[in-house]
């Protein structure tokens, strides 16, 4: 009740939400543990952007359930990234794929695409929960299960009547924005990530170069340099008609 009295999202309470909730505080604890502590790398960077689009800061959970804030993560269906964006999708959004680049696993190309994707979903159903529906399963399936239900507009009025997987997406969503903000009361605690966002800064590169060139000039291991810049595919960074955005270490 006091989260759902700060956001626009209806975060309603029942025993789908309680399963996903006990998933999330109990069978996964330790990937929870990871992802609260991955949330200081991301969260920032997604509320910045999330306001840039006048958009509910709440969205950042739905990074969560959708990758665990993996950047690298891939679904069976083929969808990539932290925000799990299909080929086709990531096209519409101008995120680039080549045989060196998956401009849908740059947290912040992905991030922006997001945005512009839920503004396009909320101005055809003008209700968030249907927004985020209609981002799992496609505005086309939204729209048949309104059709089903009689033509009503609320998420647990057609909720019989959508895709098995979206029926525990909005549950996923409303069980992860509590478990993020009630952790320690379920004995769950952070596991630092190897760097936080303060401590990253970005340089452009004008020419060819590869992780291994990096790591041997800056002496920072591969391993690192992959982290922080997970769209390159084959650790190479590469030149096209303008400079690409290198992530490092603020040091």
């Amino acid at each position: 009740a006091k989260l759902d009295a700060q956001t626009p999202f209806n975060l309603s309470y029942n025993e789908k939400v309680k399963a996903f909730i006990n998933l999330y505080a109990v069978r996964k604890k330790d990937l929870t543990s990871r992802i609260l502590g991955l949330s200081y790398l991301y969260f920032p960077m997604f509320e910045e952007e999330l306001d840039r689009y006048d958009l509910p800061l709440e969205f950042k959970y739905l990074a969560v359930v959708e990758s665990a804030l993996n950047p690298m993560a891939k679904s069976r269906s083929g969808a990539m990234g932290l925000w799990q964006f299909m080929y086709h999708t990531g096209k519409i959004y101008h995120l680039n794929v080549t045989s060196y680049i998956d401009e849908r696993k740059d947290p912040y190309k992905s991030t922006t695409a997001a945005c512009e994707y839920f503004k396009f979903l909320y101005n055809i159903y003008g209700n968030w929960e249907l927004v985020l529906a209609a981002y799992n399963c496609g505005p086309g399936n939204v729209n048949k299960a309104i059709r089903r239900s009689g033509g009503k507009k609320e998420y647990w009025e057609i909720y019989p009547y959508l895709p098995r997987e979206t029926r525990g997406y909005v549950p996923a969503f409303i069980a992860v924005n509590y478990i993020m903000n009630y952790s320690s009361e379920h004995n769950l605690y952070p596991v630092q990530p190897k760097i936080i966002s303060h401590e990253i800064d970005t340089v452009q590169v004008e020419r060819q170069l590869t992780f291994e060139q990096l790591s041997v000039v800056l002496g920072i291991p591969v391993i690192d340099i992959e982290y922080l810049n997970p769209s390159y595919k084959k650790q190479v960074i590469p030149y096209f008609d303008k400079p690409q955005t290198l992530c490092l270490p603020k040091e």
